[in-house]
């Protein structure tokens, strides 16, 4: 029986994943908590929640309380945080955990103290926080305390960052909240414009995980869809191709890539040759969309990888950072 002393949380708008040192990560779930109107109780948390989301009767509202990677909702987000410690913690807590928290590189001190605040009152003992890009870098194998520069694009569900990296902390990095659920949006509205049916959130995340590419393909890809026809109001099918999601994303990528070319050319030379030499890395949910490497290295001609297990990076460099507490804490922490 072992008592969980650290616990590391990668805390996405999107998905929340939990790191335990020793173990690795033992839970992944949506940031999505499910709350009664009337006497203001959370009735679920995580998968659960998120499949009420656009079913709920009036009684019950679904909230996902961080909104580009910051805390928005905070009650409803120390609720969550508070699940994710019991949950992790097992049946006997008796030590309050240390926890350590990715957020935003782009986040203010407010913001930060919120999300200490809120970790302290879910039951921690001290809230370490620290900034995504680097955990991102840590957790993708990059050895970041080398003089070397390294580039990573952290492409998450709120916010995608863009940061580079070298002697343990970051020289250049932009942040901007155009990542994952603007995606969606994106595809939704496009079909809404194309073919006059309205598509919930859940329904343009499937298309985007299923078929959808940052390139134009030869070999198309098709997936059924249903929706409601905003003429007739009534249900209605309809086939979309990949190469429609790639039209409908276009827009949204070209954010994401203006932020890319924005901190390469803010990077000093010296690195901009590491870079060129040994490529960016892409890591977070976004990563995961099919040729987003190809479209990032045509459009910079920058040489672009995925890493392993991109969804865990953030999570697995709350993990090694936990584990050297005191060797980060000069560098990465700022602590409260």
């Amino acid at each position: 029986m072992m008592f969980i002393k650290k616990i590391g949380i990668d805390l996405g708008t999107c998905n929340s994943l939990v790191f335990i040192p020793g173990k690795g990560v033992v839970l992944q779930e949506p940031s999505v908590v499910a709350v009664t109107l009337s006497e203001n109780k959370i009735l679920a948390v995580g998968a659960i929640a998120k499949d009420m989301t656009g079913r709920t009767p009036e009684t019950i509202r679904v909230y996902r309380p961080l909104r580009d990677g910051v805390i928005a909702e905070y009650r409803v987000t120390e609720a969550m945080l508070r699940y994710f410690i019991q949950k992790a913690g097992g049946k006997f807590r008796i030590f309050k955990p240390e926890l350590m928290i990715g957020v935003p590189a782009g986040i203010t001190s407010t913001e930060r103290r919120a999300v200490i605040e809120a970790g302290i009152s879910a039951g921690a003992k001290a809230v370490y926080v620290a900034k995504e890009p680097i955990l991102a870098a840590i957790g993708a194998g990059i050895p970041i305390n080398s003089c070397s520069g390294h580039m990573i694009v952290d492409i998450g569900g709120g916010t995608s960052e863009v940061a580079v990296i070298s002697l343990g902390g970051i020289v250049t990095c932009h942040s901007v909240r155009t990542a994952g659920d603007k995606i969606d949006l994106s595809i939704a509205d496009y079909i809404k414009r194309k073919y006059n049916l309205a598509i919930g959130t859940q329904t343009a995340e499937e298309i985007k995980i299923k078929i959808g590419t940052a390139l134009p393909e030869e070999k198309e890809q098709f997936l059924e869809i249903r929706g409601r026809d905003l003429i007739s109001g009534l249900p209605k099918n309809i086939k979309i191709s990949s190469n429609e999601t790639c039209e409908a994303m276009s827009d949204v990528l070209g954010e994401i890539i203006q932020v890319v070319k924005q901190v390469l050319r803010d990077t000093p030379p010296e690195l901009s040759a590491d870079i060129m030499d040994k490529g960016m890395i892409l890591s977070g949910g976004g990563a995961l969309l099919r040729n987003i490497d190809g479209l990032l290295s045509q459009t910079t001609g920058v040489p672009c990888f995925v890493a392993d297990e991109s969804l865990l990076c953030v999570a697995k460099g709350t993990g090694v950072v936990l584990e050297n507490l005191e060797a980060y804490k000069k560098s990465i922490m700022s602590k409260k």
